[in-house]
């Protein structure tokens, strides 16, 4: 784990580690149960589903990574499966986390909408159609780069389509962190402190932040030779040192996500935000405010087929005239707004 040596017939380059496996299903099994809990608690499963969901996903790839620890020299396809699960495990859910950021953020947007960037019922939709195309390609990419049986070019297109998806990843959290920033500006310039807003944006913020520097390192990873050909020892000399040292992978990949995890266990928003998204906060800064509820007519499996197209399909057709759908502002309407909103 240490000194780089690659180690001949490893599907990991290197001969893993054995204990930092279990260390991390632990600790993401204790994040799970804390989620589940959490998410029944305060009823929030619609806000912060993908949570469990990504932590019960990590505990399954740090379990099969354990098995791979032992079983890590590519003799047959149960090897090579156990390994591609493993890595498509654990590699497919930062975009799925990333996701729940944005939906987390259309949920402020809800409770304060005169203030919003765009309409927070296109948080999710706009969003999840871009990390849709991450998640496809980040998937398909894992899954070519990780079987040292395919050719040498069938690796480079996984590679070139892991990068493609980082890339877009990237652009996607700049441009979030630009909503966010923008409508926090309007919250702190009109005054509005209201836990609920303050709190779990700035949870936003520093997740985000996880999420970046761990694509940094994905980026950093692929940009350097990533050609695994098992029956040349002298070639895996050559490949980057973030695939010959296993502890970038545990530092930037395993920890950064968990501190991500854990980091939602602590402020999850369901303790802050309304349960019902019609509770917006009134431009006073001070008064919850309810609007008109509609009825959710859609059958359970378009409901399910929603949230796994990320937002794109089976959307829900809204009739109700609320106030956060009545407050969607143009810049000018939000100063005025804003001024309406000051409180000396």
């Amino acid at each position: 784990m240490a000194n780089g040596d690659p180690v001949p017939g490893s599907l990991y380059i290197y001969a893993p580690n054995k204990a930092a496996p279990i260390i991390f299903v632990v600790a993401y099994g204790v994040s799970a149960i804390g989620h589940i809990w959490q998410c029944y608690r305060y009823k929030s499963w619609k806000l912060l589903g993908m949570h469990p969901l990504c932590a019960v996903l990590f505990t399954a790839g740090y379990a099969v990574r354990e098995y791979g620890a032992y079983n890590y020299i590519y003799t047959s396809k149960n090897v090579l499966i156990a390994y591609i699960l493993s890595q498509v495990f654990i590699y497919v859910c930062p975009p799925l986390l990333e996701l729940a950021n944005y939906h987390i953020l259309g949920r402020i947007l809800y409770y304060v909408p005169y203030f919003a960037p765009l309409p927070p019922s296109r948080v999710l939709s706009t969003f999840g159609g871009l990390l849709a195309l991450v998640e496809l390609l980040n998937s398909l990419g894992v899954a070519l780069a990780s079987n040292p049986a395919s050719a040498p070019s069938q690796q480079h297109l996984g590679s070139s389509l892991t990068l493609a998806a980082i890339g877009i990843q990237l652009g996607v959290i700049v441009i979030f962190i630009g909503i966010a920033g923008i409508f926090h500006y309007r919250c702190i310039k009109a005054e509005v402190h209201a836990k609920a807003v303050s709190t779990p944006l700035i949870t936003l913020y520093v997740s985000m932040v996880f999420i970046a520097i761990r694509s940094i390192y994905r980026l950093v990873e692929h940009v350097g030779n990533t050609n695994v050909d098992l029956d040349d020892p002298e070639s895996l000399k050559t490949l980057s040192p973030l695939l010959r040292y296993e502890w970038f992978f545990y530092v930037f990949e395993s920890t950064l996500m968990f501190l991500n995890s854990a980091l939602w266990n602590i402020w999850n928003p369901g303790r802050y935000l309304p349960r019902n998204y019609h509770v917006h906060l009134s431009q006073d800064g001070m008064t919850e405010v309810e609007g008109e509820e509609d009825a959710d007519d859609r059958p359970f499996l378009a409901k399910a087929a929603h949230i796994f197209t990320f937002g794109l399909l089976f959307r829900r057709k809204r009739s109700y005239q609320s106030t956060s759908e009545l407050n969607n502002f143009s810049m000018a309407d939000h100063q005025g707004s804003a001024e309406s909103c000051h409180r000396p």
